[in-house]
């Protein structure tokens, strides 16, 4: 059957002039207007000045006790970003976790990676992690960096990201897009609002992209369209609503693994795909993702907000997967020392996993004497499922990462078991914070979430085979010192809960898994806005959780344990803004120790975590040329330090230096803005590996992308 474009809707609305949705007697109020042109005020357009992330409602992120990265459409769309993986290279304590070329990404905050059912969100609410979630029709990505308790509940120590959507406004607007390796793309931004007060409004983001990678035999494509609708009910009352569709298909490149489990590889070139068997299939991914929203303004001081949604992804696996390897019938979770490897006929359809969130969230502020309370009041309730078979690993044949033509291998013919509930998990939590103000001065910040979890597991059978009922008072406090309005000193104490990992297969205690652990986190910094255009923060951490890994029983194998401490010290530096009217800067800059002490095995304790450098720093810069108008320079640098790739610490990959480079003009064409944008990423064909992460208890290498030009036209009309 013909793949139809989502574009058609948009392009038919397009069609469509605003003043014909204007209604006649309408008396309907209007709120307060929140709609922004997508290139307006490009003087300032790097630099978010609010985020609701790290509380409930907008709070200006100088007076946020906390570390959140804001990343807005701007830098988005100049940098030409399409994935989670290009969002975070602007910020220095933010690496990517076992991120495939063609699969999901996930990251790692401050050195712990994120927790895919739980530590990403789309306005507020949680959304499935297991899709890469598009940049279309986002306004800007913010990221906490450090425990997320309060906001999220149950997940990963490192923190949590929330895709802020896109709301109505009347703004027309194409791009059209290409890169070196000949993908194509092409995307529409087209909104409207209407009424006798402009109390209605819509807007429809689409986009189409044939992918054509960078690696060998994984080109895919790519179709995605979202709708967001609202109506100012009065002037105390709004709704909103957003919905967004992806579908994407593109064959995964597996990572590498450590050469006998002890060597990194060497001589590999990253357009290599590992055993490009003619059966295996792209993995396809169709991801929704819906909320809505009804805000309500009670009087002057309260305030109130009604939110649902659901997030679903389905994703379909067959693969010719290189992993491990057998010698002399002796199996290895590793690569072989001469590079072979073992070829599976991996197969998992179907895969369903659903998140399901409604908050019921209250907001006040009254005066107690001479000290001010700004009160939130919530309640939530959560519900993730997954729906999945077993699927079918078999072994059916050996490659070799030196032999970039690989033999043709039989699949292995299998049928694949059915379909079952896998996991049932429901939250229910009560939010409550005061931020009580004492004179100009302090500040301090206190409350926490008390939540009440009950997730089972279950078997093919229906048996269950975990049960945990669980409930938790996760507080958050912070203490915050105004010397002046525009600078802010806090220090800060949350915790969370993480849920305990599973054994992998080749584990002796299989499929354990390991209870809840409790995360918890102190951290001061500071923020100061120089001026209205630049802004500078710092910050130092401690963050503490239970160690979880795979122990040595001293006769060959290994048992998924959780014993010591993995503790991470680290300090964050950060300017952002405009240092000249010409020149605008993002810059970062992350120290980590990560390290873990007391796990029973005395070769793991002290040593630098997995995946966890040392330094990263990032620079991304804007400057504009005066002797030409409307042409910018673009430009970052990248640097990470060495990562290591064993528990020991025998094995890691080398540091790198990445450069990138770009330009932006800004025209007319037939009278209407028009945006050419070329970047060039990895300017000089650096060759590093991006990433030693883990999944499902197994670790992989992979290599970072070459060197890659892309060019864009953004008409808006």
């Amino acid at each position: 059957m013909k793949r139809i474009s989502p574009l058609a809707i948009s392009l038919t609305l397009a069609s469509i002039s605003p003043t014909a949705f204007a209604e006649e007697g309408a008396d309907a109020g209007t709120l307060p207007a929140i709609n922004v042109s997508a290139e307006a005020n490009r003087a300032d357009a790097y630099r978010a000045r609010t985020s609701g992330i790290a509380g409930f409602g907008e709070t200006p992120l100088l007076d946020t006790p906390a570390s959140v990265s804001v990343i807005t459409e701007a830098q988005l769309k100049d940098q030409q970003a399409r994935l989670l993986s290009d969002v975070i290279k602007n910020d220095a304590s933010i690496g990517e976790n076992y991120a495939p070329v063609g699969y999901y990404e996930n990251i790692s905050v401050r050195g712990f990676p994120l927790d895919l059912a739980s530590g990403y969100r789309i306005n507020g609410l949680s959304a499935v992690g297991e899709q890469n979630i598009a940049l279309e029709n986002k306004e800007q990505v913010e990221i906490i960096k450090g425990l997320a308790g309060l906001q999220g509940g149950v997940l990963n120590a490192g923190g949590l990201v929330n895709y802020v959507t896109k709301r109505p406004a009347d703004v027309r607007s194409v791009m059209l897009g290409t890169d070196s390796n000949g993908s194509r793309y092409l995307s529409t931004d087209l909104g409207v609002l209407f009424g006798d007060h402009q109390q209605f409004g819509l807007r429809v983001n689409a986009a189409h992209e044939d992918i054509n990678s960078y690696v060998d035999y994984s080109n895919g494509y790519r179709d995605f369209a979202s709708l967001a609708a609202s109506w100012d009910i009065s002037t105390k009352a709004r709704l909103a609503f957003n919905i967004e569709y992806q579908k994407k298909a593109q064959k995964s490149v597996a990572g590498y693994q450590l050469l006998g489990g002890t060597t990194v590889p060497s001589g590999v070139s990253p357009t290599t795909m590992l055993s490009p068997q003619p059966w295996a299939q792209p993995v396809r991914i169709d991801s929704l993702n819906f909320n809505t929203r009804l805000d309500l303004e009670f009087n002057a001081d309260w305030r109130g907000y009604i939110t649902a949604g659901r997030s679903r992804a389905v994703i379909d696996d067959y693969l010719a997967f290189p992993y491990g390897s057998n010698s002399a019938t002796v199996f290895s979770p590793t690569f072989a020392a001469n590079g072979d490897y073992d070829v599976y006929d991996y197969r998992s359809p179907d895969d369903t996993r659903r998140n399901d969130e409604a908050q019921a969230v209250v907001q006040g502020k009254f005066n107690m004497g001479s000290v001010r309370h700004d009160v939130t009041l919530g309640v939530t309730m959560s519900r993730r499922v997954v729906d999945k078979s077993d699927g079918i690993s078999i072994p059916v044949g050996t490659g070799n990462i030196y032999n970039p033509v690989a033999a043709p291998l039989a699949p292995s013919g299998a049928d694949i078991p059915a379909s079952y509930r896998n996991l049932d998990s429901r939250q229910q939590a009560i939010l409550l914070t005061d931020r009580v103000q004492f004179g100009e001065h302090w500040e301090v910040l206190a409350g926490g979430r008390q939540f009440w979890l009950k997730e089972k597991t279950y078997n093919l059978a229906g048996a269950t085979t975990r049960d945990t009922d669980r409930n938790q008072f996760l507080p958050q406090l912070a203490l915050i010192y105004k010397p002046q309005a525009n600078m802010s000193v806090y220090s800060s104490y949350a915790e969370t809960l993480s849920m305990g990992t599973a054994a992998a297969f080749w584990q002796t205690n299989f499929p354990t898994i390991l209870p809840p652990s409790v995360a918890r986190q102190l951290e001061t910094g500071i923020k100061y806005d120089w001026n209205k255009d630049l802004s500078f923060t710092a910050a130092v951490f401690r963050m503490k959780k239970a160690y979880e890994y795979p122990q040595p029983d001293g006769a060959g194998g290994f048992k998924y344990v959780q014993q010591g401490t993995q503790t991470h010290n680290g300090l964050e530096l950060g300017a952002t803004g405009n240092v000249t009217r010409q020149l605008r800067l993002s810059a970062s800059l992350a120290f980590i120790q990560a390290r873990a002490d007391g796990t029973g095995t005395p070769a793991y304790d002290g040593k630098q975590a997995i995946n966890v450098p040392r330094l990263r720093s990032a620079l991304y810069a804007d400057y504009a040329l005066a002797a030409l108008p409307g042409l910018n320079l673009l430009g970052s640098w990248l640097y990470s330090g060495s990562k290591t790739a064993t528990r020991d610490g025998s094995a890691s990959v080398p540091s790198y230096h990445i450069f990138n480079a770009g330009l932006r003009y800004q025209t007319r064409m037939g009278g209407h803005p028009t945006i050419v944008r070329l970047t060039v990423d990895n300017v000089f064909d650096k060759r590093y590996w991006k990433d030693t992460g883990e999944s499902l208890g197994d670790s992989y290498l992979h290599l970072g992308a070459p060197r890659l030009a892309r060019l864009s036209v953004q008409y808006d009309f």
